[in-house]
């Protein structure tokens, strides 16, 4: 099973050009990952940092009773106690509870948390943990109620669950109904290819799925089932006992608001100076923090004297949202630049490992570390990966293809080869025919202007209309020479769809639950065995 290194870029500058080292971005960034001695400053400056940080006795319970509660692996739970450990480090990362899994590349960002964490764990000497954090806190449940797989009919299909209640408010509040699963389940037993598989993957999924339960514990159940064994740790950003944990970094957060939305602001200013544009808005009134007030998630903003939502339907003052972060903090909820400094509160980390886009809204952030006395952590970009099957491969050679021919050449590749194969010369034919047509028509039309202007301008509209009636052919035959080659046209589509589903990277559209069936868990393990640099390579696996 050889996996392939190539040099892909990404559509973000900031990201494209961090992960390239280039001297443009390096001042919006603590650390960077290719240096191999950042890793170890910043494991000194973990060790001998007095920014405040939470209970690790307390953290190790909340995480245990948690993973315990998904079905977590033993060697998970063995993780959690490592953080009793003064010395102990975590990498971590996160990403939105997506259905029965979400997409592909959710799966590669948390195989490249444990990589990373095994990776160091052995260069420093010293317990790494492998921490993943399913940020249940996020309330855009159109976002990751659905997946999207490859049909028999060459179509990308979506298959998705409805709101159970169209409330905003967390996905971790939300349960679906087991009737809401049940349908789920069978959509996606529908969807699959019959196996030696199939029966067991199905009877694992309506197990964890069985009665009323959210996305979000699904979700952390199937990625323990999958990655456990690794030491795979995994936390809900909005777990009750966490929030009692983050309850005095929610209370500096409320307090010093003022001062961390000027942070932000200069962190903006500084993206701009670089020559990027700010991945995520900075408002200047931004609080950065959410309330769940009632069965609504809202993002509030500072008005005056008081915090307030953006349609001003709910008010606070500064003093009631402390009191509020001190004794209900479970009514707290982070945005996307407030998430990293209460990671950094939770966990001695000593990188996180992002995606392309959230790699550029980090860069916003570390003027807000410092506010608070912390500094950003190593940014490593996560591990991406095409998986390229073995059928697939034997089409890519008949057809003469590569990967970047179908990433940004496919139709004119197709073209060439439809073309190659044209042993009529259609085209050739067809254009000597017009070209002989206007050769001997032309002047004939161009004398009836002797005769009559009125004659003339009849002869050319008389000329076109017999052109177009030999394209008109010509297309025809062209249709009917696709039709030729309909089976070599459906590879091809196949090819493509395969590659770069709606248009996008295969992992960011595809879900797991398609591999498995087809090839089982065995697939999976050298991509979490073989270690694998972090080196901002896209990876080709020819399964």
């Amino acid at each position: 099973m050889p996996i392939e290194a190539v040099n892909w870029k990404r559509n973000q500058p900031l990201a494209q050009d961090y992960i390239e080292d280039k001297i443009s971005s390096r001042e919006l960034f603590e650390y960077h990952y290719l240096h191999e001695a950042a890793w170890f400053e910043r494991a000194e400056f973990v060790k001998h940092s007095r920014s405040p940080r939470a209970d690790s006795a307390e953290l190790v319970k909340v995480l245990t009773d948690y993973n315990v509660k998904i079905g977590n692996a033993p060697e998970a739970l063995e993780k959690i106690s490592m953080l009793l450990d003064p010395s102990a480090l975590v990498v971590v990362g996160g990403q939105q509870a997506g259905l029965f899994g979400g997409q592909l590349m959710i799966l590669y960002k948390a195989i490249s948390i444990i990589q990373a964490a095994r990776t160091w764990s052995e260069k420093l000497n010293r317990p790494v943990l492998p921490v993943f954090w399913v940020a249940g806190e996020d309330h855009d449940f159109d976002e990751v109620n659905h997946i999207h797989y490859l049909s028999a009919q060459l179509q990308v299909e979506k298959l998705q669950v409805e709101h159970p209640t169209g409330a905003r408010t967390a996905v971790s509040r939300l349960p679906l109904q087991a009737d809401a699963w049940a349908r789920a389940v069978e959509e996606l037993e529908a969807s699959l290819i019959d196996t030696e598989f199939k029966a067991g993957l199905l009877d694992k999924l309506r197990a964890v799925t069985s009665g009323s339960v959210t996305l979000t514990d699904t979700f952390a159940a199937i990625m323990a089932s999958l990655l456990g064994e690794y030491g795979l740790v995994l936390l809900d950003s909005d777990d009750p006992a966490l929030r009692q944990l983050e309850a005095p970094m929610f209370q500096q957060l409320v307090q010093r608001n003022a001062d961390l939305s000027a942070a932000l602001q200069l962190g903006r200013s500084q993206v701009e100076a670089a020559g990027y544009v700010p991945q995520a808005e900075v408002a200047e009134n931004g609080a950065n923090l959410f309330i769940f007030e009632g069965d609504r998630r809202l993002l509030l903003q500072r008005d005056g004297e008081l915090f307030a939502d953006k349609k001003k339907t709910f008010s606070i003052s500064q003093e009631e949202l402390g009191q509020l972060a001190q004794n209900q903090p479970e009514r707290l909820s982070n945005n996307v630049l407030t998430r990293p400094l209460m990671q950094e509160f939770l966990f001695p980390v000593l990188a996180t490992v992002l995606g392309p886009g959230e790699i550029a809204y980090w860069g916003l952030t570390g003027e807000a570390f410092h506010l608070f006395g912390m500094k950003m952590p190593v940014v490593a970009p996560r591990l991406e990966f095409t998986l390229v099957e073995g059928t697939l491969q034997k089409h890519l050679s008949k057809y003469d293809l590569t990967l970047e021919d179908i990433r940004f050449r496919f139709e004119e590749k197709q073209q060439q080869w439809l073309e190659s194969q044209d042993k009529l010369n259609l085209a050739q034919r067809f254009d000597g025919v017009k070209d002989s047509f206007r050769e001997s028509y032309s002047p004939l039309v161009e004398s009836l202007a002797a005769i009559n202007p009125g004659v003339r301008k009849l002869g050319e509209t008389n000329m076109l209309k017999i052109i177009e009636q030999i394209e008109f052919l010509e297309g025809k035959a062209a249709d009917a020479y696709k039709t030729h080659f309909e089976a070599a046209l459906r590879q091809l589509e196949r090819i493509k769809l395969s590659i770069i589903p709606l248009a996008k990277p295969q992992e960011r559209v595809y879900n797991i639950y398609a591999y498995l069936n087809r090839y089982g868990e065995d697939w999976l393990k050298p991509l979490i065995e073989t270690s694998m640099p972090i080196d901002g390579m896209h990876r080709i696996y020819y399964l």
